[in-house]
């Protein structure tokens, strides 16, 4: 059986637990702050960075991997014995991730590596993986797998909102003067991530209105729900009841969003993702 190798990056916000049991590569984004710099953790590891970026005017700016970082990943693999790397990455349009990973497959020409561009980020990704870990385990083929992911990418959805318009304005995504009318006004934004990007799909009023907005988006026949939030677990639980209730058939994970992601939300930003 074809031994094949899932490699993803940090922005899927797997935990290490999960990534160490099922020897997923993650090749993590970076981040500065101020004069901190460092690799996007894993998700339990999140609020210290959070913390800081509620209390101080900074704002942390990101970047993708080096080409070097995903070549070492490649090689590491093949000296263990796989035969075949499924690389599962950010949407390109939000990241240089993907061409990162690109360039280091270029330099292993004779050897079996596709890159995906997921289109898509946090659980949505995260879905993807553990899709390509189970047929993997079931000894389907890489072609067969890269298929699936293919097209299951494209039935995906993403929808968030924030509970401050400040962050989006420090991101540069706002005016200063936009974000504190916004805020006078109590209004949230409801975001999509569509065709790998990001958009503004909605202005409301009031954080729980722009949750139900959400919530209303979600087709009966939903599989797969990730809520995804910023230290709002306790917001996070409340939607974990409304989405049980009303599709009492799918599978709901509650999970965390990291730096990369989280920083143009903010501290209490939640959203869902879901096929």
């Amino acid at each position: 059986m074809t031994k094949i190798k899932i490699v993803t990056d940090s922005t899927a916000y797997i935990t290490k637990e999960y990534a160490e049991k099922e020897n997923i590569t993650i090749v993590q984004l970076n981040y500065m702050f101020g004069d901190e710099t460092g690799k996007e953790p894993f998700p339990g590891e999140f609020d210290d960075f959070f913390k800081k970026l509620s209390t101080t005017k900074l704002f942390p700016t990101t970047s993708q991997p080096s080409a070097g970082e995903f070549y070492n990943a490649f090689d590491e693999a093949f000296k263990e014995g796989y035969d075949d790397i499924i690389v599962i990455l950010l949407s390109a349009k939000l990241s240089g991730t993907y061409n990162s990973a690109m360039v280091a497959k270029n330099m292993f020409s004779n050897k079996r590596i596709t890159v995906i561009d997921s289109q898509n980020a946090a659980a949505n990704m995260k879905f993807l993986v553990e899709d390509a870990v189970h047929m993997a385990k079931d000894g389907i083929t890489s072609e067969e797998i890269v298929e699936h992911l293919e097209t299951k990418k494209r039935n995906m959805k993403i929808y968030l909102t924030t509970d401050t318009l400040e962050y989006l304005s420090r991101g540069g995504r706002l005016s200063s003067v936009q974000a504190t009318v916004g805020n006078i006004l109590n209004i949230k934004p409801v975001i999509q991530l569509e065709d790998g990007e990001l958009k503004l799909l909605e202005k409301i009023r009031g954080k729980q209105k722009a949750i139900t907005s959400i919530i209303s988006k979600v087709p009966s026949d939903v599989q797969k729900i990730g809520i995804c939030h910023i230290l709002d677990y306790e917001f996070a639980e409340k939607m974990n009841v409304a989405l049980k209730e009303k599709f009492p058939h799918a599978i709901i994970t509650i999970d965390e969003l990291g730096p990369v992601i989280g920083s143009h939300l903010g501290p209490k930003g939640i959203g869902i993702c879901f096929y």
